[in-house]
């Protein structure tokens, strides 16, 4: 029996370090939109050409953030090799939790900062379209990143293959019901996290100001 659980636990300890790495990648990956958001819409800057091409960079990163929901196929190759509910349900399952919920918050965060932008030049009216643009390009982005392996940079590395085989592609019936079935996973997934981010923020905002009015009156 203790041979088994030390077999078991090696095992786990292996996936583990093997899915640390494309994890550890992807959050990188994923955080480089988040970043972005910050530096292009919550500093007040005017859009120059400096301004554009980090917007651009913006875009073609932002599907990275959340791709890591597609990342979920690994659970199940590991829940295959490993075998074990305990080791699951209380190693395997929260580590995937915590990646993909970074990853997803990185997004809304970006779309969140996006919209403060819009805000704040008087668009107001454009942020429920802008997110909904901007959901759809991302599971196209998606799309192109875990069925036709393209990256980021390819539209730098390789645009030719992007115009020809990535829009080739948009026009097979399959591809478009995946892709619309993302659109509506993007949708209703950051619908709920915007709130639940922004309800956060006011709650801390609110007890914050509760804290320095109670400081000020001692």
């Amino acid at each position: 029996m203790k041979v088994e659980l030390i077999e078991l636990f090696s095992r786990v300890i292996q996936v583990l370090q093997i899915n640390m790495r494309w994890m550890t990648w992807n959050l990188f990956l994923a955080f480089i939109p988040l970043v972005l958001s910050v530096w292009l819409f919550r500093k007040k800057r005017g859009r120059s050409w400096v301004w554009w091409l980090g917007f651009t960079v913006f875009y073609a990163f932002l599907p990275n953030a959340p791709y890591l929901l597609t990342d979920i196929i690994h659970l199940i190759d590991d829940i295959r090799t490993i075998q074990s509910i305990w080791m699951i349900t209380l190693v395997l399952f929260p580590v995937y939790a915590i990646v993909i919920f970074a990853g997803f918050e990185a997004y809304v965060i970006s779309l969140i900062n996006m919209g403060y932008y819009l805000h704040r030049i008087g668009k107001s009216q454009w942020i429920v379209r802008v997110e909904l643009l901007t959901h759809a390009l991302n599971a196209i982005g998606i799309y192109w990143g875990r069925f036709l392996r393209f990256n980021s940079w390819d539209f730098i590395t390789q645009p030719d293959a992007i115009l020809t085989k990535g829009v080739e592609e948009l026009l097979g019936k399959q591809p478009l019901v995946i892709i619309a079935a993302t659109f509506i996973i993007l949708t209703v997934l950051h619908w709920l996290m915007k709130r639940v981010t922004l309800g956060f923020v006011r709650n801390n905002n609110d007890d914050l100001m509760m804290h320095t009015s109670n400081n000020h009156q001692l």
